[in-house]
């Protein structure tokens, strides 16, 4: 659940700096790990000088190292599932014709349990992603207008 409690005197630099800090985490569309390296290199710059930007570069660090964890939790489920099935399929044959090709032998009917549970592995890594989006554009929001946000679901790994 989230929690936002009005802060009493911040300016309107902290509030754009600690927006700034949540938005920062979507350079990942970008560059690999913006989302880490820039809200570290914004926070460690203004954490000793603005408790409201210390308090929302810890959350969006926080919420970027628990969806880093959930990511790694879903990839151990889905991967070593596809993977099984692929390997127990390995006798198929593979014809290829002109610019078409066919395979044989490939069982999918044994495996349709194990299969719905790396697709839900899978689908849940997609909401994942969406809801990250748009939980970093309302936490911003949130930071631009003064108030503090706990993202949800977030494990406290920096206190």
């Amino acid at each position: 659940m989230e929690t936002t409690t009005p802060l009493i005197m911040e300016t309107t630099s902290e509030r754009n700096t600690a927006a700034f800090t949540h938005l920062s985490t979507l350079s990942q569309y970008i560059i690999p790990f913006g989302n880490y390296i820039f809200p570290i290199i914004i926070w460690s710059s203004y954490k000793d000088k603005s408790e409201f930007v210390n308090h929302h570069g810890k959350q969006t660090l926080n919420f970027q190292l628990s969806l880093l964890l959930y990511t790694l939790i879903l990839a151990l489920i889905a991967i070593p599932i596809f993977l099984t099935v692929v390997l127990q399929n390995i006798p198929m044959e593979v014809f290829f014709n002109d610019d078409n090709y066919t395979i044989r032998n490939f069982d999918f009917q044994g495996n349709i349990p194990l299969l719905s549970i790396g697709a839900t592995a899978v689908l849940l890594f997609g909401v994942l992603k969406f809801v990250e989006f748009f939980l970093v554009i309302y936490a911003s929001i949130k930071a631009s207008n003064g108030e503090l946000y706990k993202y949800p679901l977030t494990i406290n790994f920096i206190k």
